[in-house]
């Protein structure tokens, strides 16, 4: 427990972080001071006695974690980075949410101590579980993870799905500090100052809730040492707080959410509160009373050597059986780490789980936390591969998103993708992933059309950074290329490349097989295609498809199992749109309605997407 000197210095230094949240916002004049000032009691204490930390040192392996998921409360993050050193009152004044800045409105990684961008409420806490997990599991370390949370965000399922996988996983290392405030954005929250509603609710989800006013320095003091003590259970301390603490004419008054003070209220609050003062707070070393800092469990061993399955020309083998082959393999790499949404003896991933089971994260059905596990695990230099149904990852698209704009290196397989699946009808269809995936920053979109591809591109995928989905399909097609073909990220392969093509037939995934087979009905016929397989879907291999409009007049036919908007049309013409080359002469096939069950072949013809589509495309162009 904190001394009179550990009290009186939190308590001052709460007030400074209120004065610089207070200041900055209003220079900048926009940003959320209101919700800063009611977290800023607890914030002082978990900087002066509770967070082991090296500030010098951030990537320092045995560093505890401070994620704030409610990033709105970005003035109060930024305003104990200056109390601890690393960020000068230049900075945090002058530059707060200004063009260019690392201080953004809401937090990301171009600052070396946040971990992860937040902003979109709901996902701090998902993300924190995937970085205790690493640390129970993995680094066998002992930091603590600790998420600030705003009340408002507790309506999100999300949460609840973090709070459950955490308990599952029975993270001691993880607590969640709940900002209750009472006021949203445009007025009181879902349960307002109900702390015992909120209780019931933490202690449903088997977590342990430490009621405290959040004001009280010694009850707050109390909560952050019960909850780093030794137990299985995560903790969500749920703290009684005031919005705009510390401004008497704003306390808990609406109206005042994400708004900066205007100067002459700033003036009179700052002065209130004693004015400006300079504080530097020294945490607490992570390696205290030890040599130096502590090394995980884990060492990368990304040199490792990974014996891929190779496959015979002609084989039928689905592409989601080859990938569980290829992840298998990758377990030989002890920082590969798999996790799945309960739909692993689908996807294949389970075969991860028959020789790698320490490695391997079931998620359940709860996708949201699937992927914000493989962001937190990726925190901590891990390489995670999540799997699901592809159009299972739509309902944790935004967390996609974020992971973007976090620039973590995360790997998507989705499987059971378009119209192929057959009888399950469209619910189960993915028709949209390659353009949803292909929007998000720094993404990489595969899609092979047989084993050996499959294979290959499953191990690039753990050297690639960025967001790399890899889309696999559900039934078994022939395996087209041998074991020792390459298939680089960008590139793409061609078949029936000749001086004379008259045509350019372009697939990827199952319709690369509708577009061979078409291909050889068209040379019957006396035209000439070449077929391109477009594999790495983004980035797409330009090249090949301008020296395909050198050659055929553009003449173009893009068959894609995926609606018309976003997918591999979009992806060529949006390649084609400043090239050299002749008038475009495109024919994109793609799937148009809402599909029904069927066969897979039936459904691919009833899209209009098989071959004998693609032959009276081609035709067409070619002018027979």
């Amino acid at each position: 427990m904190m001394n009179k000197e550990q009290l009186d210095l939190s308590r001052a230094l709460a007030t400074q972080l209120r004065v610089d949240s207070i200041r900055c916002s209003t220079q900048a004049g926009s940003g959320h001071p209101t919700s800063s000032l009611s977290a800023a009691d607890l914030m002082a204490v978990l900087l002066v006695e509770h967070l082991h930390y090296d500030w010098d040192q951030p990537h320092s392996p045995d560093n505890d974690h401070l994620i704030f998921s409610k990033g709105h409360a970005s003035p109060l993050l930024y305003s104990m980075y200056r109390a601890v050193g690393v960020v000068d009152e230049e900075e945090l004044i002058s530059t707060y949410r200004q063009l260019g800045a690392r201080l953004a409105g809401h937090p990301t990684p171009a600052l070396p101590w946040v971990d992860v961008a937040t902003g979109s409420l709901g996902q701090g806490l998902p993300d924190a579980v995937g970085v205790a997990l690493a640390g129970k599991y993995l680094d066998k370390l002992p930091y603590h993870v600790w998420v600030l949370c705003g009340d408002s965000e507790t309506a999100e399922g999300s949460v609840w799905e973090a709070l459950d996988k955490a308990n599952y996983y029975k993270l001691g290392n993880l607590t969640a500090i709940v900002d209750i405030n009472r006021l949203g954005q445009r007025g009181p929250t879902e349960l307002q100052w109900d702390v015992d509603r909120y209780a019931t609710r933490v202690e449903a989800f088997g977590c342990r809730p430490v009621v405290v006013d959040g004001h009280d320095l010694e009850a707050v003091d109390a909560a952050l040492t019960q909850a780093r003590a030794g137990t299985d259970q995560p903790t969500v301390i749920l703290a009684r707080t005031i919005k705009a603490k510390g401004v008497p004419e704003l306390e808990d008054k609406n109206g005042w959410h994400g708004k900066a003070l205007p100067p002459e209220m700033a003036d009179r609050a700052i002065a209130a509160l004693g004015g400006p003062s300079s504080l530097r707070i020294k945490t607490i070393s992570p390696s205290a009373g030890s040599s130096g800092p502590a090394a995980p469990a884990i060492t990368a061993d990304p040199t490792a050597a990974v014996v891929l399955p190779a496959y015979e020309l002609g084989d039928k083998v689905a592409t989601r059986a080859a990938f569980g082959a290829a992840i298998a393999a990758l377990s030989a790499r002890p920082e590969v780490v798999v996790l799945d949404g309960e739909v692993g003896n689908s996807t294949h991933a389970e075969e991860f789980h028959k020789v790698c089971p320490e490695r391997y994260f079931e998620m359940f059905i709860a996708e949201q936390q699937l992927v914000a596990s493989a962001v937190g695990l990726s925190i901590r230099g891990y390489v995670p591969f999540a799997s699901t149904f592809a159009v299972f990852f739509s309902r944790a698209y935004d967390f996609i998103r974020m992971a973007g704009i976090s620039q973590v290196n995360i790997r998507l397989v989705g499987s059971h993708a378009g119209v192929e699946i057959g009888e399950d009808g469209p619910s189960q269809m993915a028709l949209e992933d390659l353009a949803a995936l292909r929007a998000v920053h720094g993404s990489i979109v595969l899609y092979p059309a047989d084993a050996s591809c499959t294979a290959k591109l499953t191990l690039q995928m753990a050297d690639t950074d960025g967001i790399v989905y890899l889309r696999t399909t559900r039934g078994s097609y022939p395996v087209v290329y041998p074991a020792g073909e390459s298939f680089p990220i960008g590139g793409s392969k061609v078949h029936h490349a000749g001086p004379d093509n008259q045509v350019a037939l372009i697939g990827a995934g199952v319709t690369l097989h509708e577009c061979l087979a078409a291909a050889e009905e068209l040379a019957g016929l006396g035209i000439k295609a070449r077929v391109i397989d477009a594999y790495s879907v983004k980035p797409i291999d330009r090249a090949a498809l301008i020296e395909a409009c050198q050659v055929t007049g553009s003449r173009l036919v893009v068959v894609e199992d995926h609606y018309p908007e976003g997918g591999l049309g979009s992806a060529v013409l949006e390649a084609l749109a400043n090239a050299s080359v002749p008038a475009l002469r495109v024919a994109h096939l793609a799937v148009q309605g809402l599909p029904t069950s069927g066969k897979p072949a039936e459904l691919l013809d009833a899209a209009g997407i098989s071959s004998r589509h693609i032959v009276t495309a081609a035709r067409g162009l070619a002018g027979q």
